[in-house]
């Protein structure tokens, strides 16, 4: 396995080298980002994540050998921490001891993956010739290396389409049997999931006893049992409930629904089911399915479009790159799947976007790819399946409108308990933008350049109908017509200069002179909206808006006719409808009443405007805006209390619900937990139960309120960030309320960390995925990481690799339009403290996550009000201090640390 001799290269925050060979050998030299920059462009060199190189070099027109593209067509669907140390790893070699050996790692792997292509031991070497052939014609950098080591096959390579397994239809599942659990069966199968070696966890114990009982039968309908548990870190909740949902599936023959927030989860819950469950059943089906929404998932029809011309350019090799992924995938996953979540990010996510299914877009029986199709194939896999892995947004959307008996859950745990609220406010909202509106007129008329595939509009999707049914076919000419109303493309900047057209621009347009005209930011910080209240508005506006609700009613009627011949033609079906165009019909028909649904929530929307407000509801105007750019225009609708739907559609039709987190209840005050469990709403009395950590924060943790750093001073904030990672050595998790200044605090202290040995990354600076972020930081107890919410929630990093968490300032929430009505509503500045010790607790949360874990919490607040420090778990030591203080007291920790002999961390169970 020689290295490969070509020159390679690498560029940190401290610094660049060069290796290549000269009269005197080969060699690698430090060299400046000018020279580097030349080099790269004079000849192909090779790199490691080229996206981030270029941000390191300042040089975004930056191409060579890719060590990853090449890792994704050698090694499709196999993990690798995309750095230096991960590749490594994942290819057996040395690693790397500093910056300057990098260049000579990337030799060495290039030539162990050219090796590999050889090989007759290549796991995945199905279909790369076929592939290769296709990349050649690219100029793809690689090509020309693989086609002299990819020998052709003796017999033709299979089609990748062909190659795909196919679904099997499963019959309807019969209903769960009623059953009560044994509280002793519970705890026997609690403990052969943990392991006899395993320690013994009374509170584990108590939580998996307490789990048993949402699964009682339900003594009436509309009234679930419903568990609220708060369980601490290091309960080990995730097997505590998998015990009771295990033993009842076996006992039932039922099957339950656990839901996250985050994907990092659903990957930790997919790991952890296989101590209950096996991988495969003995007739080949999964017990265990995940399932996510079907913007998640690889749409075959799409992937087939954009290897036949679809795609150009860079967009047409990570084409062949997915295909190549496509034949290894276990479920076709693009999205916190086992594509790699920097495969996207190398192509700049040109066509990671495409490649996914769409709203509404969907044929269903009507594509080539029907029975192949991943997401349609995850749909009936979880028909039979005894644990269905889902997301919080999904089993809402599926209990409100689920097509298929699996699709509505009956037996729910909402793991990250404390995200519902979140997760039910997003999912019962109603906006009416000029992203959604655009994105259903090109449903309806279909793109106005001409396109291939599944992107045609409602004619062609239902031309056979239109010519077989005469009632059917004019509803489908009115609504075209109809939705000529809405805005097409380039609506944005036709209303910037004042040249909407139609009457939904006319509104939009109209918006956005209300939103300036009443703005009194004077401009500031525009990475947020714009945004007023729908209420006051003169009568010019409220008669744009009802000539609006009229364009949008001539929509909604024909697509209601339509939906009722599709209805007809499925109860008398006609001689040449068979079962794939029966199965295609009642796509269209869901997909039809999900945008007639839409749309009756936007008509309702706009025929109040200039009336009494609804008290349920609180409406406002906005002009989204990033960077100083405007990328929408709109009116929102949210609940004033989003629990009240979901307690309609997902608790009352459910028999046992479980919510749980370790931060559900505020303090030792279950009320705001109970409130927004939706329980009250369908007259439930939930059942409440506490389970504390087992981890010893007086001895493992600490909280330091540095009191010296001034609020709004960058240059400080930034110098104290910058000593606090260096008295630890690295290990941090830094929490930030605003991008602007997790950027300036990045650009300060970047380059002088690296230069330490102290590596950074940073959300919304590096161009990569948050996924491969935590991924990074966890591999390496060197780096550190900045970045804002979803860090605050999904970061599970146990061990030496987070030992100093650092929060920016008090996480006060932004005060929006929606906020301001929900503070009125709940007992005013109660509520702030309410939500900010939850953001405080489940930030804390990240930092102590195994029995061996130790490390600082800090935040840098000169005035941290008292009332907040009930946040933290009761016996943590807190203390308000200065900054030279804190930094004394972590660089002590960091010592200790580091004469320790090394321990294996371990997460909980």
């Amino acid at each position: 396995m020689a290295a490969l001799p070509l020159p390679a290269l690498h560029a940190s925050h401290g610094g660049c080298w060069l290796r290549e060979t000269d009269l005197t050998g080969t060699a690698t030299r430090p060299v400046s980002k000018g020279e580097a920059v030349m080099a790269a462009a004079d000849t192909p060199l090779l790199i490691l994540n080229a996206p981030l190189l270029a941000t390191r070099l300042g040089y975004p027109d930056l191409s060579g050998l890719d060590l990853l593209e090449l890792y994704a067509f050698v090694h499709p669907a196999r993990f690798v921490v995309p750095t230096p140390k991960g590749l490594a790893h994942a290819l057996g070699l040395a690693e790397p001891a500093t910056d300057a050996d990098v260049p000579n790692l990337l030799q060495a792997a290039a030539g162990v993956l050219l090796t590999t292509c050889e090989s007759t031991e290549w796991a995945e070497r199905e279909g790369a010739w076929t592939s290769l052939q296709s990349l050649v014609r690219m100029r793809w950098p690689w090509a020309t290396l693989l086609t002299a080591r990819i020998s052709r096959p003796s017999e033709s390579e299979r089609w990748l389409f062909s190659r795909l397994p196919e679904w099997e239809e499963s019959p309807e599942p019969a209903q769960p049997r009623q059953i009560a659990l044994n509280e002793a069966e519970v705890l026997d199968r609690l403990a052969k999931l943990t392991g006899s070696a395993a320690e013994q966890r009374p509170s584990q114990r108590a939580y998996a006893a307490e789990a048993g009982n949402a699964f009682l039968p339900r003594e009436r309908t509309g009234r679930p049992h419903v568990l609220l548990a708060q369980a601490g870190t290091g309960i080990g909740k995730t097997l505590g409930y998998l015990a009771p949902t295990s033993l009842w599936t076996e006992q039932s023959g039922g099957t339950v629904w656990v839901s996250t927030y985050t994907k990092a989860l659903q990957r930790q819950l997919r790991h952890e089911s296989r101590r209950a469950w096996p991988e495969r059943r003995t007739d080949g089906s999964r017990p265990v399915v995940v399932r996510k929404g079907r913007e998640n998932y690889l749409c075959l029809l799409n992937l087939e479009d954009a290897l036949q011309g679809g795609f150009s350019g860079r967009a047409a090799i990570l084409a062949q790159l997915v295909a190549r992924w496509a034949a290894y995938t276990r479920d076709g996953d693009m999205i916190g799947g086992d594509l790699p979540g920097w495969l996207g990010t190398l192509f700049r996510q040109r066509g990671i976007a495409a490649l996914t299914d769409r709203r509404g877009e969907c044929v269903y029986a009507g594509c080539p790819h029907y029975r192949k199709c991943f997401i349609e194939r995850a749909t009936r896999a979880s028909v039979g399946a005894d644990l269905v892995i889902g997301n919080h947004a999904l089993v809402m959307v599926n209990a409100a409108r689920g097509r298929d008996p699996a699709s509505r859950p009956t037996r729910i745990v909402f793991d990250e308990g404390h995200h519902v609220f979140d997760a039910a406010d997003s999912t019962f909202a109603a906006a009416l933008t000029g992203a959604e509106a655009i994105e259903l007129r090109r449903w309806v008329i279909g793109p106005e350049k001409s396109s291939k595939g599944r992107r045609r509009g409602l004619a062609a999707r239902l031309a056979d109908i239109a010519s077989y049914d005469e009632a059917g076919g004019k509803a489908i000419t009115a609504a075209r017509a109809a939705a000529e109303a809405l805005p097409g493309d380039g609506w944005l900047q036709r209303i910037a200069e004042n040249a909407a057209s139609g009457p939904l621009e006319e509104l939009l347009a109209a918006v956005r002179a209300t939103v300036y005209a009443r703005d009194e930011s004077g401009g500031q910080d525009a990475g947020y909206a714009l945004e007023t209240e729908a209420a006051g508005l003169e009568g010019a506006f409220v008669e744009i808006a009802q000539a609006a609700r009229m364009a949008l009613a001539d929509l909604r009627q024909p697509l209601i006719r339509l939906g009722m011949r599709l209805e007809a033609l499925l109860e008398e079906p006609p001689d040449w409808l068979d079962s794939a165009g029966r199965a295609r019909l009642e796509g269209a028909r869901h997909s039809l009443s999900w945008r007639v649904e839409t749309l009756s929530a936007w008509e309702s929307l706009l025929d109040r405007l200039g009336g009494a407000a609804d008290p349920e509801y609180v409406d406002w105007l906005a002009v989204d805006r990033s960077e100083s750019r405007e990328f929408d225009i709109g009116i929102h609708r949210r609940w004033l209390d989003p629990m009240k739907p979901f307690a309609q559609v997902v608790l009352e039709p459910a028999h046992g619900v479980i919510l749980t987190s370790a931060t559900l209840r505020d303090g030792d005050d279950w009320t705001k937990a109970v409130a927004r469990s939706g329980a009250a709403q369908i007259d439930v009395v939930p059942r409440l139960s506490t389970h504390l950590s087992p981890f010893d924060y007086a001895a493992q943790a600490e909280v330091l309120i540095v009191t010296d750093v001034p609020k709004g001073d960058i240059p400080a904030l930034a110098a104290a960030f910058g000593r606090l990672i260096e008295a630890s050595q690295g290990g941090a998790l830094g929490l930030f309320t605003a991008i602007r200044r997790l950027r300036a605090v990045h650009g300060r202290i970047a380059d002088r960390l690296a230069r330490g040995g102290l590596p950074l990354y940073a959300q919304h600076v590096d161009p990569i995925d948050t996924g491969t972020l935590v991924d990074i930081f966890r591999d390496d107890p060197a780096a550190s990481l900045l970045g804002t919410d979803a860090l605050r929630d999904g970061v599970d990093v146990p061990g030496h690799s987070l030992r100093l968490v650092v929060m920016e300032q008090v996480p006060w929430p932004r005060p929006s339009i929606l906020h301001r009505a929900r503070r009125l509503a709940n007992g005013g500045s109660a509520y702030d403290d309410t939500l900010i010790r939850a953001k405080l607790a489940q930030a804390f949360g990240r930092l102590i996550r195994s029995r061996d874990d130790r490390g600082h919490f800090v935040v840098l607040s000169p005035a941290f009000p008292s009332r907040l420090l009930s946040a933290f778990p009761p016996g943590t030591p807190i203390r308000r201090i200065t900054l030279e203080e804190a930094l004394q007291r972590v660089a002590g920790h960091a010592s200790a640390t580091a004469a320790e002999p090394a321990r294996p961390s371990r997460a909980p169970s």
